[in-house]
């Protein structure tokens, strides 16, 4: 390959690491890998010859999958795939969960078959996605199954930066498929003709055995992508599984890379593991790796300090992390809404904002409080909600929660609540935080009930207005929140047997 053509190879890797995080634009890319390549003189670099590789096929009767296990609409897609010519296959999670005998959150299917010829053959469809287009199917209920055509080898991920391929090397083959996928237990490809599954990097045999390991070099995988860390342990804590040992070296070697990934992805994939019902076993593994002050800077040396005369910080998340995850199975069980994301980043944060603040251990009032707020906020202002690109509104609600949880502290003595308290529009959702905050120091069960509550609008909807003044003889609120409303609703909090 001449140099200009690794020069521009250079470039299209930088570019697509570093952009997320920069404003960093396809001009100043070129220019930053022209440095970057050392020498003037010509250079011939051959891309690495793809390995083609073994197939084992575990026949019908072999594995527990069965044909009525699928979604229905999944197989409606599949045959219809089939019939026209195609062929399709269950992959990724789908197999994954089935295999282990769950039910999949999702069924996504890969075939053969162009994203142009898809949109052809599915009226009810559409195409999302810019570097590899994905074909959404739409259903009745508002149920989506998403179609891929199987891909190559990626152009950065496993040839390296000197290999470029080309476009129309985009769409590939199972193997090459399957050597895309993240982790092996991700890249099964079930097939509904002979109802068998089809294994190239031996995901079967780590599902047998409950490992999780990275598709071929770990350390190589995860500097392509380090997101892959996060979805590494959390199918280790879902399934209780153990991390391939090769694999949890490169995760605890290269953890630091996951700063590089745009915020809002390491948001996404954190929420998923809040929403996990396994987030205590997710915990022990991300302080072990240290991802989690990765993703939450503010516990960086303070995991060790103490949180109250017997836990210590790093022992208050790990109760947290059981009380939220007793919170979400049993919203599961009871069919019920889990709480908001503000309510969980809070209760997250707790031990932080006593190390930080000592939020609960003074006493605060008036002038005293109002100030705590100030700092709590600027605080995730500057630091966590950038690192996790949260909104403004969330940020306002979990301030709220926090500083108002000593004052919930100090009146709670075991009869009704002071009237004052109850008329804040703050009063049921700080309630609930302050249930869910005593839980995880009892770690007692709980039973989900409602508490009536205002919902929030969004903060482009509150007026910039002045408040107009007081009517004669009555006093102007002063502590009703910026995102409070008069609206009826409904919230959930803890109330003990």
């Amino acid at each position: 390959m001449p140099c200009s053509n690794l020069a521009v190879a250079y470039c299209i890797r930088a570019w697509s690491i570093l952009s997320p995080r920069m404003d960093l634009t396809p001009t100043k890319a070129t220019k930053l890998c022209i440095l970057m390549n050392k020498t003037n003189q010509p250079q011939t670099i051959e891309a690495p010859e793809k390995i083609k590789l073994s197939c084992t096929v575990i026949a019908q009767g072999q594995h527990p999958i069965t044909k009525k296990m699928l979604d229905p609409d999944a197989l409606f897609v599949l045959e219809k795939l089939r019939n026209a010519g195609f062929s399709g296959y269950l992959v990724g999670g789908g197999v994954r969960d089935l295999y282990l005998g769950k039910t999949p959150k999702d069924f996504d299917i890969s075939t053969n078959a162009r994203p142009g010829q898809l949109r052809k053959l599915f009226k009810n469809s559409n195409t999302i996605g810019r570097r590899f287009r994905l074909v959404q199917v739409f259903f009745k209920g508002g149920k989506t199954i998403e179609v891929s055509t199987l891909r190559s080898l990626s152009e950065h991920d496993l040839d390296g930066p000197e290999a470029i391929l080309a476009p129309n090397n985009t769409f590939g083959t199972l193997d090459e498929d399957a050597q895309r996928r993240d982790l092996t237990i991700n890249s099964l490809f079930y097939e509904i003709e002979t109802h068998s599954i089809i294994d190239y990097v031996g995901g079967v045999e780590d599902l047998e055995k409950g490992i999780v390991r990275i598709v071929g070099d770990p350390k190589k995988r995860i500097t392509r992508d380090p997101v892959r860390i996060m979805r590494a342990i959390r199918h280790c804590s879902r399934n209780d599984f153990t991390i391939e040992e090769k694999s949890w070296e490169a995760i605890c070697d290269q953890h630091q890379q996951l700063a590089l990934c745009p915020p809002s992805r390491l948001r996404d994939e954190f929420l998923k593991d809040l929403y996990n019902c396994k987030i205590a076993p997710w915990f022990e593994l991300a302080e072990k790796s240290s991802i989690f002050t990765i993703l939450i800077k503010g516990y960086l040396g303070k995991l060790d300090l103490p949180f109250n005369e017997t836990r210590s910080c790093r022992e208050q998340i790990a109760a947290t992390m059981a009380t939220i995850d007793r919170m979400n199975i049993q919203a599961l069980e009871q069919k019920t809404p889990r709480q908001p994301d503000y309510v969980l980043f809070a209760l997250v944060l707790i031990a932080w904002a006593e190390s930080e603040f000592s939020l609960l251990s003074e006493q605060r009032k008036g002038a005293l409080a109002f100030q705590l707020g100030k700092k709590i906020r600027t605080d995730l202002d500057k630091n966590l909600g950038i690192d996790l690109n949260l909104r403004r509104s969330l940020r306002q609600e979990m301030t709220t929660l926090l500083v108002n949880l000593p004052l919930f502290i100090m009146h709670d003595n075991g009869k009704d609540w002071p009237k004052w308290l109850q008329k804040k529009s703050y009063f049921p959702r700080c309630l609930l935080f302050y249930n869910c905050y005593k839980n995880t120091l009892s770690q007692e069960e709980a039973e989900l009930i409602d508490i009536p509550a205002e919902p929030m609008p969004a903060a482009e909807e509150q007026s910039s207005a002045p408040t107009p003044p007081p009517a004669k003889g009555k006093k102007n609120s002063k502590d009703k929140t910026a995102l409070s409303s008069s609206r009826p609703g409904g919230i959930f909090g803890f109330k003990k047997d």
